[in-house]
């Protein structure tokens, strides 16, 4: 399976340098990546590096812990899609989830929808501190508010992508949304099983690496 125009090559570590950016980027030109998912301090110069070869610049808001005021993950988003990012990935309130409130999940993702336009919003559900029940209920209010996409993961948390969650989050949005699927992607064999189970993009660390 030719998985290249799947992969969000991404990169977001704290230690990330301007060099290692730039690679990444020459990295996606070569092989055709999706986009290059950076931290919006990087929005610009990814921008820049990808102008004009239909590859997305992808910045990450409320990254990774999702826990910050809806007005911050607006504005961040709003700042982001300002400086060159063409999709936004957010993290859920994922103790909002735990408390089940979903209006407040809800208008949270609907808040970064509106300031991120035109850019497409994918939402990281954070499937590994989730139930399946919560899960359901966080795709769902995503596709209420409007998202592109819904994400397993960040990768920062305690377990990543399965090929249970990606059939799960897919059964759910339909054809509704689409389904990223991140976090502990390391191998080519395993990210053709996330993309047959459903995941429209892969997010990994190192895409050239599912390459193989």
């Amino acid at each position: 399976m030719d998985i290249a125009k799947k992969i969000d090559h991404t990169m977001l570590k704290a230690e990330t340098t301007t060099e290692t950016i730039r690679r990444y980027c020459a990295e996606a030109r070569t092989y055709g990546f999706a986009s290059v998912c950076v931290n919006s301090c990087h929005a610009a110069l990814v921008a820049a590096e990808l102008k004009d070869t239909g590859i997305n610049t992808c910045c990450v808001v409320g990254f990774p812990l999702g826990a910050m005021m809806t007005e911050a993950k607006a504005f961040e988003a709003r700042a982001a899609v300002k400086a060159g990012a063409q999709e936004i990935d957010m993290v859920i309130n994922v103790g909002a989830i735990k408390d089940g409130n979903m209006d407040l999940v809800t208008e949270d993702i609907r808040a970064v929808v509106e300031a991120a336009k035109p850019a497409l919003v994918k939402v990281i559900i954070e499937t590994c501190l989730l139930t399946d029940a919560e899960k359901v209920a966080a795709c769902k209010a995503a596709v209420r508010a409007g998202a592109a996409f819904v994400k397993t993961s960040t990768g920062f948390s305690t377990g990543g992508a399965t090929v249970e969650d990606v059939k799960l989050m897919h059964q759910t949005v339909g054809n509704q949304a689409k389904v990223k699927a991140s976090g502990s992607i390391r191998t080519h064999e395993f990210a053709c099983q996330l993309a047959e189970a459903g995941a429209d993009r892969i997010g990994a660390g190192n895409g050239v690496i599912l390459l193989k």
